[in-house]
């Protein structure tokens, strides 16, 4: 796919909609500021560490993750496409007085001219909203140097995660919009880790992300059925 097509404009236009509330954790993006902490301590546990590493957050949105990985030390370089919700994540960065570089970039775009330069790459909760999620993991890949760390966090396709995303979440609870996923983009975990095997990635860790709605809480858990979060590794030669 070519590297400026990889966009779906629709759901570009999901999250500028939202881009206002996006570090409200009372607003739609409650349930993602719930597994932040969660995320990035799986993140920092299996790549020994984030001080000091060059990490890419690719679909970095308003820079939740981003701002968190910076925060332990690493130099971050957010991508996304919508310029609204990189907005929010500069000016937010400004106000905490954390250095993040964002770029409105697709991941492709930036893989051309960043091949084998970070440590670790980043892509959670992206990979539903991309009309090619093959080649959002290939570029992701390409930009890893020799023993680095790809971590990706999306949604199973079962029908549990079909009843709790978006009959719960999005027509029940309302915690988030209508239509903000769509079930024909939910990914199984056998699908992005043989997309990372044929890349030649060591497949190392996976877990599930249990959100519980009545405690606003995210816990990790043994089962990827709904939410899950793989950590994958590139070889060092």
């Amino acid at each position: 796919m070519n590297n400026n097509t990889n966009v779906d404009p629709q759901e570009v236009a999901k999250f500028e909609q939202l881009a206002a509330t996006w570090w409200d954790p009372e607003g739609h993006s409650g349930p993602l500021h719930a597994m932040n902490p969660v995320r990035v301590s799986f993140i920092e546990r299996h790549c020994g560490g984030l001080f000091d590493k060059k990490v890419a957050d690719v679909g970095c949105g308003g820079g939740l993750v981003s701002e968190a990985i910076a925060k332990c030390g690493a130099q971050v370089t957010g991508l996304d496409m919508g310029e609204e919700p990189l907005e929010v994540a500069r000016l937010h960065a400004l106000e905490t007085g954390i250095e993040v570089d964002y770029l409105n970039s697709t991941a492709e775009q930036h893989a051309d001219g960043f091949q084998g330069k970070y440590d670790v790459v980043c892509c959670l909760e992206m990979l539903e909203h991309v009309p090619d999620p093959q080649s959002v993991i290939n570029a992701c890949i390409k930009m890893l140097r020799p023993g680095g760390h790809l971590f990706m966090s999306t949604i199973n396709k079962t029908p549990e995660a079909y009843l709790t995303t978006i009959v719960g979440a999005e027509h029940l609870v309302k915690a988030l919009p209508k239509g903000t996923h769509d079930f024909n983009k939910f990914l199984r975990p056998s699908q992005l880790s043989r997309w990372c095997e044929q890349q030649g990635m060591l497949m190392q860790h996976a877990s599930g992300l249990f959100y519980n709605p009545l405690t606003k809480t995210v816990s990790l858990n043994k089962s990827l059925r709904v939410n899950y979060i793989l950590h994958a590794q590139k070889p060092q030669s």
